[in-house]
């Protein structure tokens, strides 16, 4: 079983459940078999902070539901320590609750998917 700590930085007052959070990204690695130490950092932003992330590392002036930076991703940095960064994901609280009224669904349950989505890209796994 993992060890695995997810630092969570919520932009303004959002409401998250971040033990929600933290049990699905453990129950995700988990059932992917890593193990030892892990680390995934989860952000949750406005559309503002989005739509210039989107700009930077897209080159797309627009906002989106969830972006995923992977720590494995191009150059390979010498690693000192024994945790695993698997990157962050970045999730817009404002297309979080447009999508979920849209889709009928629990604002939690939105995040919990896009969380999963982009834990997904993480780990390598893309969608078709």
């Amino acid at each position: 079983m993992a060890e695995i700590s997810v630092p969570i930085y919520v932009e303004s007052r959002y409401k998250v459940d971040r033990k929600r959070i933290r049990n699905l990204v453990s129950k995700i690695l988990n059932s992917k078999d890593i193990a030892g130490k892990a680390e995934v950092s989860i952000a949750i932003v406005g559309d503002r902070k989005m739509r210039s992330l989107s700009k930077k590392y897209k080159n797309e002036d627009k906002t989106r539901n969830v972006l995923s930076f992977s720590l494995t991703e191009g150059e390979s940095t010498p690693s000192y320590s024994d945790v695993l960064f698997l990157g962050d994901v970045v999730i817009s609280y404002p297309e979080v609750i447009k999508e979920a009224a849209k889709e009928e669904m629990l604002v939690d349950d939105k995040i919990d998917q896009l969380v999963e989505h982009g834990l997904m890209h993480l780990l390598g796994l893309h969608h078709e």
